[in-house]
Protein backbone atom coordinates (compact mmCIF):
# COMPACT_ATOMS: atom_id res chain seq x y z
CA UNK A 1 0.00 0.00 0.00
CA UNK A 2 1.47 3.49 -0.94
CA UNK A 3 0.56 7.33 0.57
CA UNK A 4 0.98 10.11 -1.58
CA UNK A 5 0.21 12.92 1.14
CA UNK A 6 0.62 17.35 0.52
CA UNK A 7 -0.39 20.65 2.55
CA UNK A 8 -4.42 20.86 2.68
CA UNK A 9 -3.66 23.70 0.59
CA UNK A 10 -1.02 25.29 -2.11
CA UNK A 11 -1.27 28.61 -2.82
CA UNK A 12 0.54 30.09 -5.69
CA UNK A 13 1.28 33.13 -7.87
CA UNK A 14 2.28 36.72 -7.11
CA UNK A 15 0.53 37.78 -4.28
CA UNK A 16 -0.10 34.69 -2.71
CA UNK A 17 1.00 35.58 0.99
CA UNK A 18 -2.24 37.39 1.00
CA UNK A 19 -3.72 34.39 1.95
CA UNK A 20 -2.20 34.48 5.08
CA UNK A 21 -4.96 36.72 6.02
CA UNK A 22 -7.36 33.91 5.57
CA UNK A 23 -6.05 31.83 8.76
CA UNK A 24 -7.78 31.25 11.55
CA UNK A 25 -6.09 31.63 14.99
CA UNK A 26 -5.48 34.05 18.29
CA UNK A 27 -1.92 34.07 18.46
CA UNK A 28 0.47 32.87 15.59
CA UNK A 29 4.29 32.29 16.17
CA UNK A 30 6.71 33.68 13.26
CA UNK A 31 9.94 31.53 12.29
CA UNK A 32 12.19 33.70 9.86
CA UNK A 33 16.04 33.63 9.29
CA UNK A 34 18.00 36.48 8.54
CA UNK A 35 17.44 40.16 8.10
CA UNK A 36 16.63 39.84 3.97
CA UNK A 37 12.90 38.81 4.98
CA UNK A 38 12.36 42.22 7.10
CA UNK A 39 14.46 43.83 4.09
CA UNK A 40 12.34 42.57 1.46
CA UNK A 41 9.51 43.97 3.40
CA UNK A 42 8.20 40.22 3.56
CA UNK A 43 7.70 40.04 7.39
CA UNK A 44 5.99 43.29 7.79
CA UNK A 45 3.44 42.21 5.06
CA UNK A 46 2.93 38.51 6.49
CA UNK A 47 2.42 40.50 10.50
CA UNK A 48 -0.16 42.65 8.78
CA UNK A 49 -2.15 39.97 6.86
CA UNK A 50 -1.64 38.04 10.44
CA UNK A 51 -2.81 40.56 12.41
CA UNK A 52 -5.65 41.55 10.30
CA UNK A 53 -7.13 38.05 10.68
CA UNK A 54 -6.76 38.98 14.50
CA UNK A 55 -3.75 37.11 15.41
CA UNK A 56 -1.29 38.35 18.02
CA UNK A 57 2.00 37.44 16.78
CA UNK A 58 5.66 36.72 18.63
CA UNK A 59 8.36 36.93 16.61
CA UNK A 60 11.58 33.95 16.40
CA UNK A 61 14.09 35.12 14.33
CA UNK A 62 18.19 34.23 13.56
CA UNK A 63 17.11 31.19 12.48
CA UNK A 64 21.11 30.13 10.48
CA UNK A 65 21.25 28.25 7.71
CA UNK A 66 21.74 24.79 8.71
CA UNK A 67 19.97 25.06 11.73
CA UNK A 68 21.21 23.40 14.77
CA UNK A 69 19.71 21.27 17.40
CA UNK A 70 20.31 24.38 20.30
CA UNK A 71 18.26 26.22 17.63
CA UNK A 72 15.14 23.99 17.75
CA UNK A 73 15.07 23.74 21.74
CA UNK A 74 15.26 27.31 22.10
CA UNK A 75 12.51 28.26 19.47
CA UNK A 76 10.32 25.32 21.14
CA UNK A 77 10.98 27.22 24.73
CA UNK A 78 9.75 30.52 22.81
CA UNK A 79 6.33 28.08 21.63
CA UNK A 80 5.82 26.81 25.24
CA UNK A 81 5.52 30.20 26.78
CA UNK A 82 3.96 32.14 24.13
CA UNK A 83 1.28 29.10 23.47
CA UNK A 84 0.50 30.13 19.22
CA UNK A 85 -2.48 27.98 17.62
CA UNK A 86 -0.49 28.61 14.10
CA UNK A 87 2.98 28.21 12.84
CA UNK A 88 4.29 30.27 10.37
CA UNK A 89 7.54 29.55 8.58
CA UNK A 90 9.06 32.19 5.81
CA UNK A 91 12.34 31.60 4.18
CA UNK A 92 13.50 28.88 2.54
CA UNK A 93 14.89 25.39 3.60
CA UNK A 94 16.70 26.35 7.17
CA UNK A 95 13.79 28.27 9.04
CA UNK A 96 10.93 25.74 7.41
CA UNK A 97 12.71 22.85 8.73
CA UNK A 98 13.86 24.64 12.14
CA UNK A 99 10.43 25.59 13.15
CA UNK A 100 9.05 22.03 12.08
CA UNK A 101 11.47 20.57 14.35
CA UNK A 102 10.20 23.24 17.18
CA UNK A 103 6.55 21.89 16.39
CA UNK A 104 7.29 18.66 17.27
CA UNK A 105 9.01 20.03 20.44
CA UNK A 106 6.09 21.79 21.56
CA UNK A 107 3.57 19.46 20.70
CA UNK A 108 5.36 16.79 23.15
CA UNK A 109 7.58 19.03 25.39
CA UNK A 110 9.37 15.66 26.73
CA UNK A 111 10.00 14.49 23.24
CA UNK A 112 14.36 14.34 22.62
CA UNK A 113 16.24 15.20 19.43
CA UNK A 114 16.62 11.28 19.34
CA UNK A 115 13.01 10.65 19.83
CA UNK A 116 12.31 13.18 16.66
CA UNK A 117 14.86 11.40 14.00
CA UNK A 118 13.18 8.04 14.52
CA UNK A 119 12.19 7.45 10.75
CA UNK A 120 8.19 8.02 10.56
CA UNK A 121 7.91 7.90 14.15
CA UNK A 122 6.56 11.11 15.07
CA UNK A 123 2.95 11.00 16.80
CA UNK A 124 0.02 12.53 16.01
CA UNK A 125 0.33 16.99 15.64
CA UNK A 126 -1.96 19.06 15.66
CA UNK A 127 -3.66 19.44 19.39
CA UNK A 128 -1.67 22.58 19.66
CA UNK A 129 -0.92 24.11 16.65
CA UNK A 130 -1.12 23.84 12.45
CA UNK A 131 1.68 24.89 10.38
CA UNK A 132 2.25 27.22 7.31
CA UNK A 133 5.23 27.49 5.22
CA UNK A 134 6.03 30.50 3.11
CA UNK A 135 9.20 29.44 0.85
CA UNK A 136 11.44 32.49 0.13
CA UNK A 137 13.68 30.53 -2.11
CA UNK A 138 13.14 27.63 -4.97
CA UNK A 139 14.93 24.58 -4.04
CA UNK A 140 13.85 22.60 -0.95
CA UNK A 141 10.62 21.99 -1.28
CA UNK A 142 10.18 21.50 2.67
CA UNK A 143 7.21 23.90 2.35
CA UNK A 144 4.78 20.82 1.05
CA UNK A 145 7.23 17.75 2.50
CA UNK A 146 7.20 15.41 5.04
CA UNK A 147 10.78 16.27 5.49
CA UNK A 148 13.02 18.70 8.16
CA UNK A 149 17.04 18.54 8.49
CA UNK A 150 18.75 19.50 11.67
CA UNK A 151 22.32 19.60 12.13
CA UNK A 152 24.48 18.48 15.22
CA UNK A 153 27.26 20.41 15.40
CA UNK A 154 28.85 18.48 18.10
CA UNK A 155 28.89 15.88 15.83
CA UNK A 156 29.46 17.16 12.23
CA UNK A 157 26.59 14.89 11.02
CA UNK A 158 23.01 16.52 9.78
CA UNK A 159 20.25 14.27 10.54
CA UNK A 160 16.67 14.52 8.42
CA UNK A 161 13.46 13.81 10.32
CA UNK A 162 11.07 12.17 8.05
CA UNK A 163 7.53 12.15 8.80
CA UNK A 164 4.47 12.59 7.28
CA UNK A 165 3.40 14.46 10.48
CA UNK A 166 5.19 17.37 9.91
CA UNK A 167 3.76 18.12 6.58
CA UNK A 168 2.31 21.87 6.57
CA UNK A 169 -0.90 22.21 6.26
CA UNK A 170 -0.66 25.40 3.87
CA UNK A 171 1.76 26.39 1.83
CA UNK A 172 2.49 29.73 0.19
CA UNK A 173 3.94 29.86 -3.06
CA UNK A 174 4.59 33.15 -4.09
CA UNK A 175 6.51 33.91 -6.70
CA UNK A 176 7.25 37.51 -5.96
CA UNK A 177 9.03 36.60 -2.99
CA UNK A 178 11.70 35.08 -5.13
CA UNK A 179 13.02 38.05 -7.60
CA UNK A 180 15.68 39.22 -6.11
CA UNK A 181 17.13 35.84 -4.83
CA UNK A 182 20.65 36.28 -5.30
CA UNK A 183 22.35 34.44 -8.44
CA UNK A 184 24.28 31.34 -6.25
CA UNK A 185 20.87 31.33 -4.13
CA UNK A 186 19.23 30.41 -7.48
CA UNK A 187 22.22 28.02 -8.32
CA UNK A 188 22.20 25.96 -5.13
CA UNK A 189 18.40 25.77 -4.70
CA UNK A 190 17.63 25.07 -8.28
CA UNK A 191 19.93 22.01 -8.46
CA UNK A 192 18.66 20.67 -5.46
CA UNK A 193 15.20 20.94 -7.06
CA UNK A 194 16.52 19.27 -10.19
CA UNK A 195 18.29 16.23 -7.49
CA UNK A 196 14.44 15.97 -5.72
CA UNK A 197 12.93 15.23 -9.26
CA UNK A 198 15.72 12.81 -10.35
CA UNK A 199 16.29 10.84 -7.56
CA UNK A 200 12.45 10.60 -6.73
CA UNK A 201 11.97 9.27 -10.40
CA UNK A 202 14.30 6.14 -9.72
CA UNK A 203 13.63 6.10 -5.71
CA UNK A 204 12.18 1.97 -5.20
CA UNK A 205 8.93 4.09 -2.82
CA UNK A 206 7.99 6.06 -6.36
CA UNK A 207 4.43 5.51 -7.42
CA UNK A 208 2.56 6.60 -10.37
CA UNK A 209 1.44 9.47 -8.61
CA UNK A 210 4.96 10.79 -7.34
CA UNK A 211 6.43 10.26 -11.17
CA UNK A 212 3.50 12.62 -12.77
CA UNK A 213 5.19 15.32 -10.57
CA UNK A 214 9.14 14.25 -10.54
CA UNK A 215 9.11 14.08 -14.77
CA UNK A 216 7.06 17.37 -14.69
CA UNK A 217 9.17 19.51 -12.73
CA UNK A 218 12.47 17.79 -13.78
CA UNK A 219 11.45 19.47 -17.51
CA UNK A 220 10.41 22.85 -16.50
CA UNK A 221 13.67 22.72 -14.18
CA UNK A 222 16.12 21.90 -17.44
CA UNK A 223 14.35 24.17 -19.19
CA UNK A 224 14.04 27.37 -16.93
CA UNK A 225 17.31 26.94 -14.77
CA UNK A 226 19.60 28.43 -16.83
CA UNK A 227 17.46 31.35 -17.49
CA UNK A 228 16.58 31.86 -13.99
CA UNK A 229 20.16 32.11 -12.82
CA UNK A 230 20.76 35.26 -15.39
CA UNK A 231 17.79 37.39 -14.49
CA UNK A 232 14.63 36.33 -16.46
CA UNK A 233 11.43 36.49 -13.94
CA UNK A 234 9.61 34.29 -16.14
CA UNK A 235 11.80 31.66 -15.79
CA UNK A 236 12.12 32.33 -12.12
CA UNK A 237 8.61 32.38 -11.62
CA UNK A 238 8.33 28.92 -13.19
CA UNK A 239 11.50 27.85 -11.19
CA UNK A 240 9.26 28.58 -7.91
CA UNK A 241 6.46 26.42 -8.65
CA UNK A 242 8.42 23.58 -10.34
CA UNK A 243 10.61 23.34 -6.99
CA UNK A 244 7.36 22.98 -5.02
CA UNK A 245 6.10 20.06 -7.10
CA UNK A 246 9.51 18.56 -6.85
CA UNK A 247 8.88 18.20 -3.18
CA UNK A 248 5.48 16.95 -3.85
CA UNK A 249 6.92 14.11 -5.69
CA UNK A 250 9.95 13.19 -2.95
CA UNK A 251 7.86 13.99 -0.13
CA UNK A 252 5.94 10.52 -1.09
CA UNK A 253 8.32 9.23 -3.46
CA UNK A 254 11.67 9.90 -1.44
CA UNK A 255 14.98 10.38 -2.07
CA UNK A 256 18.60 8.26 -2.36
CA UNK A 257 21.98 8.88 -1.96
CA UNK A 258 22.65 12.09 -3.27
CA UNK A 259 21.37 13.35 -0.55
CA UNK A 260 22.51 11.01 2.32
CA UNK A 261 25.62 12.26 0.84
CA UNK A 262 25.24 15.95 1.09
CA UNK A 263 23.46 15.44 4.37
CA UNK A 264 26.68 13.62 6.03
CA UNK A 265 29.60 15.90 4.01
CA UNK A 266 27.73 19.34 4.60
CA UNK A 267 29.19 19.60 8.38
CA UNK A 268 31.75 16.97 8.11
CA UNK A 269 34.52 19.31 7.53
CA UNK A 270 33.25 22.27 9.88
CA UNK A 271 36.31 22.30 12.27
CA UNK A 272 38.82 22.77 9.50
CA UNK A 273 37.61 25.76 8.18
CA UNK A 274 34.73 28.89 8.53
CA UNK A 275 34.84 28.11 4.73
CA UNK A 276 34.42 24.11 4.67
CA UNK A 277 30.89 24.17 4.94
CA UNK A 278 29.41 22.41 1.75
CA UNK A 279 25.96 24.11 1.06
CA UNK A 280 23.65 21.58 0.12
CA UNK A 281 22.15 22.74 -3.13
CA UNK A 282 26.10 22.99 -4.23
CA UNK A 283 26.39 19.10 -2.53
CA UNK A 284 23.71 17.33 -4.64
CA UNK A 285 24.93 19.29 -7.67
CA UNK A 286 27.88 17.90 -7.42
CA UNK A 287 27.31 14.67 -6.53
CA UNK A 288 24.33 13.97 -8.56
CA UNK A 289 26.42 12.81 -12.23
CA UNK A 290 28.16 10.26 -9.93
CA UNK A 291 25.03 8.85 -8.09
CA UNK A 292 23.24 8.12 -11.73
CA UNK A 293 26.45 6.23 -12.79
CA UNK A 294 26.69 4.37 -9.50
CA UNK A 295 22.86 3.38 -9.97
CA UNK A 296 22.81 3.04 -13.57
CA UNK A 297 24.58 -0.24 -12.46
CA UNK A 298 20.84 -1.54 -10.96
CA UNK A 299 18.88 -2.36 -14.57
CA UNK A 300 15.76 -0.93 -13.45
CA UNK A 301 17.08 2.25 -12.54
CA UNK A 302 19.11 2.61 -15.93
CA UNK A 303 15.98 2.12 -17.70
CA UNK A 304 14.73 5.26 -15.70
CA UNK A 305 17.18 7.58 -16.17
CA UNK A 306 17.07 6.53 -20.09
CA UNK A 307 13.39 7.47 -20.21
CA UNK A 308 14.29 10.69 -18.04
CA UNK A 309 16.65 11.10 -21.26
CA UNK A 310 14.16 10.84 -23.49
CA UNK A 311 11.31 13.44 -21.94
CA UNK A 312 14.72 15.77 -21.75
CA UNK A 313 14.98 15.54 -25.59
CA UNK A 314 18.64 14.05 -25.39
CA UNK A 315 19.47 11.35 -28.05
CA UNK A 316 21.49 8.59 -27.61
CA UNK A 317 21.50 4.31 -29.25
CA UNK A 318 20.54 2.75 -26.06
CA UNK A 319 19.96 3.03 -22.19
CA UNK A 320 23.51 3.49 -21.57
CA UNK A 321 24.09 6.67 -23.96
CA UNK A 322 20.96 8.20 -23.00
CA UNK A 323 21.84 8.34 -19.37
CA UNK A 324 25.21 9.39 -20.48
CA UNK A 325 23.71 12.22 -21.87
CA UNK A 326 21.73 13.14 -18.97
CA UNK A 327 24.90 13.14 -16.80
CA UNK A 328 26.36 15.21 -19.69
CA UNK A 329 23.59 17.72 -19.06
CA UNK A 330 24.13 17.86 -15.69
CA UNK A 331 27.73 18.44 -15.66
CA UNK A 332 26.75 21.55 -18.87
CA UNK A 333 24.50 23.01 -15.87
CA UNK A 334 26.59 22.84 -13.57
CA UNK A 335 29.59 24.62 -15.40
CA UNK A 336 26.55 27.50 -16.89
CA UNK A 337 25.60 27.59 -13.22
CA UNK A 338 29.24 28.41 -11.73
CA UNK A 339 29.04 25.59 -9.39
CA UNK A 340 32.48 22.88 -9.31
CA UNK A 341 31.56 19.64 -10.19
CA UNK A 342 33.80 17.68 -7.26
CA UNK A 343 34.22 18.66 -3.03
CA UNK A 344 37.90 19.03 -4.16
CA UNK A 345 37.70 22.21 -5.76
CA UNK A 346 34.61 23.42 -3.32
CA UNK A 347 35.47 27.10 -2.39
CA UNK A 348 38.51 27.46 -4.86
CA UNK A 349 38.61 30.89 -6.66
CA UNK A 350 38.96 29.24 -9.97
CA UNK A 351 38.74 25.61 -10.97
CA UNK A 352 39.92 23.07 -11.65
CA UNK A 353 43.22 24.94 -11.27
CA UNK A 354 42.69 25.58 -7.47
CA UNK A 355 42.15 23.23 -4.40
CA UNK A 356 38.88 23.83 -2.68
CA UNK A 357 38.56 24.13 1.10
CA UNK A 358 38.85 20.44 1.75
CA UNK A 359 42.49 19.06 1.61
CA UNK A 360 42.98 15.66 0.21
CA UNK A 361 45.15 14.61 3.56
CA UNK A 362 41.80 15.68 5.57
CA UNK A 363 38.92 14.29 3.23
CA UNK A 364 40.63 10.93 3.04
CA UNK A 365 41.22 10.65 6.80
CA UNK A 366 37.71 11.09 7.14
CA UNK A 367 36.27 9.51 3.98
CA UNK A 368 35.62 5.86 5.62
CA UNK A 369 33.42 7.59 8.76
CA UNK A 370 31.05 9.65 6.58
CA UNK A 371 30.21 6.59 3.91
CA UNK A 372 29.33 4.83 7.29
CA UNK A 373 27.01 7.71 8.37
CA UNK A 374 25.77 8.25 4.57
CA UNK A 375 24.72 4.53 4.67
CA UNK A 376 22.71 4.95 8.10
CA UNK A 377 21.07 7.89 6.30
CA UNK A 378 17.48 7.92 6.12
CA UNK A 379 17.57 8.46 2.48
CA UNK A 380 19.66 5.51 1.79
CA UNK A 381 16.61 3.00 2.17
CA UNK A 382 15.01 4.39 -1.21
CA UNK A 383 17.33 3.95 -3.60
CA UNK A 384 18.11 1.85 -6.05
CA UNK A 385 21.30 0.02 -4.89
CA UNK A 386 22.12 -0.33 -1.18
CA UNK A 387 25.41 0.69 -1.11
CA UNK A 388 28.34 -1.38 0.69
CA UNK A 389 30.79 0.53 3.00
CA UNK A 390 33.22 -0.54 0.05
CA UNK A 391 30.95 1.21 -2.49
CA UNK A 392 29.91 4.37 -0.09
CA UNK A 393 33.22 5.10 0.15
CA UNK A 394 34.25 4.45 -3.88
CA UNK A 395 30.96 6.89 -4.58
CA UNK A 396 32.09 9.57 -1.70
CA UNK A 397 35.61 9.50 -3.79
CA UNK A 398 34.46 9.80 -7.03
CA UNK A 399 32.26 12.75 -5.26
CA UNK A 400 36.10 14.01 -4.09
CA UNK A 401 38.15 13.66 -6.81
CA UNK A 402 35.65 13.97 -9.91
CA UNK A 403 36.66 10.39 -11.01
CA UNK A 404 34.41 8.18 -13.39
CA UNK A 405 32.53 5.49 -12.08
CA UNK A 406 31.68 2.47 -14.90
CA UNK A 407 28.18 1.64 -15.53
Amino acid sequence: MGRFTNPRDIYFGPGALENLKNLKGKRAVICIGGQSVKRSGTLERAEAYLHEAGFETKLIEGIEPDPSVVTVMNGAKVMLDFEPDWIVAIGGGSPIDAAKAMWIKYEYPDCTFEDMCKVFGIPELRHKANFCAVTTTSGTGTEVTAFSIITDYDKGIKYPIADFEITPDVAIVDSDLVKTLPQKLVAHTGMDALTHCIEAWVSTARSCYTDAMARAAAIMIKDNIVASYNGDMDARATMHDAQCMAGIAFSSGLLGIVHSLAHKTGAAFIDYGDGAHIIHGAANAMYLPKVIAFNANDPVALKRYAELADAFGLSGADDRAKTRALIDLLRSLNDQLNIPHCIQHYGADSYPADAGFVPVEVFEERKATIATNAIGDACTGANPIQPSQEQMEAVLSACYYDTEIDF
